[in-house]
């Protein structure tokens, strides 16, 4: 690791925090973190170790991309290795064990979300931007000018001009961490300004991009860094990550199916009770499959994603309900995606070659459905799109 330099007096906390994801608490809200004497992650064991070595060998490359499946553990990894690149009161067994200090000043502030060395760049960002035209604008991407204000600095759309983070010295004098997660929606333009950040970053600056779809980063970003393969985790991972949260054993199975080795997911699944989702949309899904049309079928799927948005709203008047009505389409998606993982399995093990070209058929209208979601097309016909496409195949 860098060398540890003394804190400075004149340390002062960022000027804005990030707008709330949906189910998220406001810090001022939140209750004392909860730290586990186990590990940070499950099942991610290349991963850590690749991330250990670079640590310990006092030549910690500057740029990263740590990618693989939603819900394992990518984000997780990225700010416990933050962590101990900010926090001078890490020592090599902290490395080693991959777990920073949680009784430390740098570990107060990381808790509190006000540690001025300590950058996350998501797309949420954008409704607590000082940019007027990026507040009132729905965000489905991360465009250049937030990452100019959060980041890289320079002028914006509405000529504001600001300095770059990136080259800030350090408020602590140590090193500073970004994150951007979500990476791969960067737009082309802020990953063409990125360039030249990752390729002469000031010395101890590290950069971290989260993505479940790296191919959708730029060749000449992705030769800049050092790539971190994450993966599905085995089912011995998914049951250690059942005992630390203290899940119901008669909802393992349901949840490990519906997952896929996503921890991410069976959480999500678990708290927002998508087995119901399952149980009421699943048999209405095979009588369309099967030729009998469904009129309310659409409605109701747009009815469930309504009420899950205005149930987080509700919960917290601070959340977002533009990403509460996207994190509730991810659930309807997930619900239709573990129904055809099972055909498709099924298919296999039968021969059934239709079948098979079928399941696959509507895993496409699955992802049209979130391309046309990230491009803002109205959310009802979407879906009434999706049901009657399902239908004719």
């Amino acid at each position: 690791m860098a060398k540890r330099a003394a804190s400075s007096a004149s340390a002062k906390a960022p000027a804005r925090a990030p707008r709330l994801r949906a189910g998220e608490q406001p810090p001022e809200e939140r209750a004392k973190p909860v730290h586990f004497d186990g590990p940070v992650v499950f099942g991610q064991d290349a991963a850590v170790a690749q991330l250990v070595h670079a640590l310990r060998s006092g030549h910690m490359h500057h740029a990263w991309i740590l990618h693989g499946p939603q819900g394992v553990g990518k984000c997780s990894v990225a700010r416990e290795c933050a962590r101990l690149l900010l926090d001078a009161d890490a020592t090599d067994a902290h490395i080693a064990a991959f777990k920073a200090p949680r009784d430390s000043r740098t570990a107060e502030l990381i808790d509190a979300g006000s540690h001025p060395d300590f950058h996350v760049i998501a797309k949420e960002r954008a409704d607590d931007s000082s940019i007027k035209e990026m507040r009132d604008r729905k965000q489905t991407n991360i465009p250049l000018d937030l990452l100019r204000e959060l980041m890289i600095g320079g002028t914006v759309g509405d000529g504001k001009t600001f300095d770059s983070p990136v080259w800030r010295t350090a408020y602590f004098g140590h090193n500073k961490v970004f994150i951007i997660d979500e990476a791969e929606l960067l737009d082309l333009y802020g990953q063409n300004a990125l360039l030249k950040t990752l390729e002469e970053p000031p010395p101890g600056t590290y950069i971290f991009l989260v993505t479940t779809q790296e191919e959708r980063l730029l060749p000449t970003i992705r030769s800049r860094c050092q790539r971190v393969a994450f993966r599905a985790l085995e089912p011995d991972a998914m049951r250690a990550w059942y005992d630390r949260h203290a899940v119901p054993a008669d909802a393992r199975a349901w949840l490990s199916e519906f997952s896929e080795g996503s921890p991410g997911t069976a959480e999500l699944a678990h708290k927002q009770e998508l087995r119901a989702w399952s149980e009421e949309l699943l048999p209405r899904f095979e009588k369309l499959e099967s030729g009998v049309f469904d009129a309310t079928l659409a409605d109701r799927l747009a009815e469930l994603v309504n009420e899950f948005a205005e149930r987080v709203v509700k919960e917290n008047p601070k959340a977002s309900k533009e990403a509460a009505n996207r994190l509730g389409t991810r659930c309807a998606l997930l619900t239709l995606a573990s129904r055809l993982r099972a055909q498709i399995a099924s298919a296999a093990r039968t021969g059934d070659a239709a079948l098979i070209a079928r399941a696959a058929a509507r895993v496409e209208l699955i992802v049209e459905l979130e391309r046309e979601v990230r491009a803002n097309v109205n959310l009802k016909h979407a879906l009434a799109n999706l049901v009657a496409q399902w239908g004719a195949l």
